[in-house]
């Protein structure tokens, strides 16, 4: 081995899958009755087949898991019921996720047919959509027992998920430590899989604490390991199916996460874990919360997708015009969504709903662009489910003139958009700036604010004239932003000077309280303990043998809320009021005391 092979385990690629220890499907283990049993399954698997020729898969799932699902399924179970559920035939069912409100109805017609054959099943019946949830959930246990489950019915789905859980166990099985994330996608997750698709896996290798080997060489090193065991693979898991894995690095990963890259916007929103080392399902969670935003690169790739399709249309046949009216009037009116701080919706279901809430309810757009966005989309509704077989070439030309009007106001939002970014960037960085001179100087006007700045801290060698320069800039760049004129640049530069104005004047205001908590603190002995005096808001409290007291006239109890609210009220105030008479009131409740400097 040399040096670059220093840190990628060493490899043995031997053709022996026992030794693996790679999971493989099982059939029930055999008794006596193990004839009439498959019998009998096979009379229920016919049943549910044949009553409800939707169904994608039915198998057996495997007898070592059955106490996680019971666990996931079922609540509130006593230690005798759950051992009674343990000796049944668990059967697991996946129907398509258009077909859910059918799964009521299922269980009865199931459950009654079992009953008829008085054998001891319990069935399971879910959508890919379910699937897909139990991952993004982690319980990857699940998946895994559901893809290696006994496949007694499968359109492909089943074979799907088995040749991935395989694939997945023998990358881990051979360098885990360098595995992040294995995650599917593509017609697996659309749940539109059959026996010959093709199955879409991505696997983001760490590449973080390699050293001695070049990155790129990493990934082709690991990318022609990956490739070898899809071809084992597909051998245990006995399919036809054809895995396509893609290998991203974590660190390019990472940087067209951090650039909004709109690849990887798909990859994050569309993709489903079956590992995850915590690194896939947190991006997920923030590119749902509307926390990943795209670049303007990336936006100006998105809004471009509109550009020049007229011309395009023109020369393309009926199919080609439908894709692209569809995309390039959908795909700038989500990139605007997200622009404006939305997740990225789905384009069928999402997007004129979220449009209209973003952008008509606010009147950022007249309603008759929504109108356009929702005609066009269930027109390619309609072309997908072959309602148009034609379309005239005048009614091509209006589609045509419509998506042009429509992408020209859709830039005209844009510009819209950022105007409203700028502006409460504007007013949240100029709001929190004259917040804390208020906090420091009272409630007073901008100018009075201005002068008590430069007069009591400027001058004074507490602030810089930098300070008072970004100050001044602030205000500036308010006034200009109200007359229009301002741009992007100058709010993004504010926006940093701000940022260090605010925290040295927080800096600053945290160390005055400090100084004037500090005057009122007064360190005491006591004969059998010690204790402390604070004086602030003009009152004074005694904090001993873990209790708090007030002092006026005596000695009362009081609490930390009561020493907070005080603390609040010293705040700007420099000095502090210590009455002589405390001291009488202490030597009367506690004797003689000395203190301590």
């Amino acid at each position: 081995m040399t040096d670059n092979d220093a840190n990628i385990p060493e490899m043995n690629l031997d053709n022996n899958y026992a030794s693996k220890k790679v999971p493989v499907p099982e059939a029930p283990e055999k008794d006596k009755n193990s004839d009439k049993i498959k019998k009998e399954l096979e009379k229920i698997k016919n049943f549910i087949v044949k009553k409800y020729p939707f169904t994608q898969a039915v198998s057996i799932l495997p007898p070592q898991s059955i106490k996680d699902f019971i666990e996931e399924e079922t609540e509130n179970l006593t230690k005798e019921q759950t051992e009674k559920l343990l000796k049944k035939v668990h059967i697991n069912i996946i129907i398509p996720d258009d077909k859910d409100k059918k799964i009521s109805e299922m269980k009865k017609e199931i459950v009654d047919q079992i009953e008829k054959s008085k054998q001891d099943v319990w069935i399971y019946i879910r959508t890919p959509s379910e699937i897909w949830e139990i991952c993004t959930d982690q319980k990857f246990e699940l998946y895994a027992a559901m893809a290696m489950s006994f496949p007694l019915y499968d359109k492909g789905i089943l074979g799907a998920m088995r040749v991935t859980e395989i694939h997945k166990s023998l990358v881990l099985q051979k360098f885990e430590k360098y595995v992040v994330s294995y995650v599917l996608g593509g017609s697996l997750i659309r749940g539109d899989v059959v026996k010959t698709s093709d199955v879409d896996v991505f696997v983001i290798i760490n590449d973080t604490d390699v050293k001695r080997m070049p990155r790129l060489e990493l990934k082709e090193r690991l990318r022609s390991i990956i490739y070898q065991y899809v071809g084992e693979a597909s051998a245990l898991a006995g399919v036809n199916n054809k895995l396509e894995p893609q290998i991203y690095l974590l660190t390019d990963f990472w940087e067209g996460v951090k650039d909004a890259h709109p690849v990887f916007f798909t990859f994050i929103r569309d993709g489903v874990p079956i590992y995850d080392r915590g690194t896939f399902m947190p991006w997920k969670a923030l590119l749902k919360m509307g926390k990943l935003k795209p670049s303007p690169e990336a936006i100006d790739m998105f809004m471009s997708m509109g550009d020049g399709i007229i011309p395009r249309s023109k020369r393309t046949l009926l199919s080609e015009i439908f894709t692209n009216i569809f995309w390039g009037v959908t795909t700038p009116a989500q990139a605007l969504l997200m622009l404006n701080g939305c997740p990225p919706p789905n384009a069928k279901k999402e997007l004129v709903r979220d449009f209209k809430k973003e952008f008509v309810d606010t009147k950022m757009i007249e309603n008759k662009y929504l109108n356009f966005l929702d005609r066009v989309i269930n027109i390619w509704r309609d072309y997908e489910h072959e309602k148009i077989k034609e379309i005239s070439g005048a009614e091509i030309d209006k589609l045509l003139n419509e998506t042009e009007d429509y992408l020209k106001r859709l830039k005209e939002l844009r510009v819209q958009i950022d105007k409203k970014a700028q502006g409460k960037t504007v007013e949240s960085i100029y709001s929190d700036i004259i917040n804390l001179l208020t906090s420091m100087f009272g409630k007073k006007s901008q100018a009075q604010l201005v002068e008590d700045f430069e007069k009591n801290l400027v001058k004074k060698g507490k602030m810089t004239q930098q300070h008072m320069r970004i100050l001044r800039n602030i205000i500036s760049v308010k006034a200009d932003f109200k007359k229009g004129k301002l741009n992007a640049h100058k709010v993004d530069d504010a926006r940093k000077e701000a940022a260090v104005l605010i925290n040295d004047l927080i800096e600053f205001s945290q160390r005055c309280d400090l100084v004037s908590l500090e005057k009122g603190r007064m360190k005491l002995k006591f004969k059998d303990s010690n204790g402390e005096l604070l004086v602030s808001g003009g009152k004074t409290f005694l904090i001993k043998d873990n209790k708090v007291f007030s002092i006026t006239g005596k000695l009362e109890e009081s609490n930390m809320n009561e020493i907070s609210e005080a603390v609040e009220s010293q705040k700007n105030k420099k000095d502090v009021e210590f009455s002589p008479k405390v001291l009488e009131v202490l030597k009367r409740e506690f004797g003689d005391f000395e203190i301590l400097l």
